[in-house]
């Protein structure tokens, strides 16, 4: 059997190893964690019993049936709407923004129609083409709202003013005008009834699949094997002779309680006086369980060290200049492929993740049948 190396056992490599398993390759799966699941990694709370998202909250939702299916597979899916609370201004509000926040905020009743006009004056009618994420607020939902639900946050999150910013991070958060409070607009929306830790781990369970946890891969052991799929930083393959890709990191302060905290999943902090940029209570993910105990992550985002696990690709324009210089080494490099968030230096959903995967093992077996070098990239990193 062909001998096939990936490096990172979340979502990205575990499913790639499965296929080509499937398939009859021998895969070594390395990661440099003691746990599979990458960021997804879900545990119980020894003290509490609660399933903690351990590195931030999870919630899975799709529109991609083959995505769908193929989760389906490793555990059963639990109903789950994700309803996002946002305090400001000394008030609990929806999100994303509806017609709910925005009768509340502008102390209004207004219809549908009437708050899409509202709104509508409220932008800024100058911004003819918005190049900033402060631009694009201001064009789009105008000034109180921006300063209410985006300004301090996206501050917080990002470390910099949303002046500094591209104007497309803002298209992830929709203005509805109507009560729609899911947080998604995907067909299927759900969490793992075991967590994301067994729906991992049961992917890896395969005769040709062996697992090397604390395990670091070096880019000198690639000879070792046919192909390498590579789900680490881009920028440590080539040990950063570029310079260092820039990211966010994320650090928790747990609070523990009795009962009931806050009442709901997940609720964003959008006033820049208050810390943390948002709290999630775990045992909200799980509503089908229930615990007397509570357990709290409050987020502190920052600036991502050396030694920090990386989150959020920055991707201004000096991190595009500089990945663009990784692609072009990537792509000089023989029998590797770079996939995933890291390996790719692009956000990515869990589902589009599983996608990505799938699509990465297909085109990998299909070049192999042909005789044909798998691609480096499944999707143009730089898009």
């Amino acid at each position: 059997m062909k001998k096939i190396a990936i490096v990172g056992a979340g979502f990205s490599g575990s499913v790639i190893a499965r296929e080509l398993a499937e398939r009859g390759y021998s895969v070594d799966v390395f990661d440099s964690r003691e746990h599979v699941a990458g960021n997804c990694y879900t545990a119980r709370d020894a003290q509490s019993g609660i399933m903690l998202h351990v590195y931030g909250p999870h919630i899975f939702h799709t529109s991609n049936e083959r995505v769908w299916e193929y989760v389906q597979r490793f555990d059963r899916f639990m109903p789950f709407i994700n309803r996002v609370k946002a305090h400001a201004r000394g008030e609990v509000f929806s999100l994303p923004i509806n017609l709910m926040t925005i009768n509340q905020l502008f102390n209004k009743q207004f219809s549908p129609a009437e708050a899409r006009a509202f709104i509508a004056e409220q932008g800024d009618q100058s911004i003819t083409e918005p190049r900033t994420f402060e631009d694009q607020a201001l064009r789009f939902v105008g000034r109180k709202m921006y300063e209410t639900f985006f300004r301090g946050y996206t501050r917080k999150q990002w470390g910099l003013e949303p002046s500094e910013l591209p104007a497309s991070i803002l298209k992830r958060l929709p203005v509805r005008f109507n009560y729609n409070d899911n947080y998604y607009g995907s067909k299927y929306q759900g969490i793992p009834e075991h967590g994301y830790t067994y729906i991992v781990e049961r992917i890896l369970e395969h005769t040709n699949i062996r697992v090397h946890l604390s395990t670091s891969f070096s880019r000198d052991q690639a000879q070792e094997y046919a192909h390498v799929f590579y789900s680490g930083p881009i920028d440590a393959w080539f040990n950063h002779t570029e310079g260092r890709l820039s990211y966010r990191t994320l650090d928790f302060e747990t609070v523990r309680a009795e009962g009931d905290y806050q009442g709901n999943p997940v609720i964003n902090y959008c006033d820049e006086d208050v810390p943390w940029t948002r709290v999630a209570e775990h045992k909200h993910f799980t509503p089908w369980e229930e615990h007397d105990q509570t357990v709290l992550f409050r987020e502190h985002s920052r600036l991502c060290d050396e030694n920090d696990t990386p989150y959020y690709p920055i991707r201004l324009v000096h991190d595009k200049a500089r990945l663009q210089r990784y692609v072009e080494l990537a792509k000089a490099e023989q029998g590797v492929t770079f996939v995933g968030r890291l390996g790719t230096y692009r956000y990515l959903d869990m589902h589009i993740t599983i996608a990505e995967a799938l699509d990465v093992a297909e085109q990998f077996l299909t070049a192999q049948d042909a005789g044909n070098q798998a691609p480096t990239f499944c999707i143009d990193p730089l898009a």
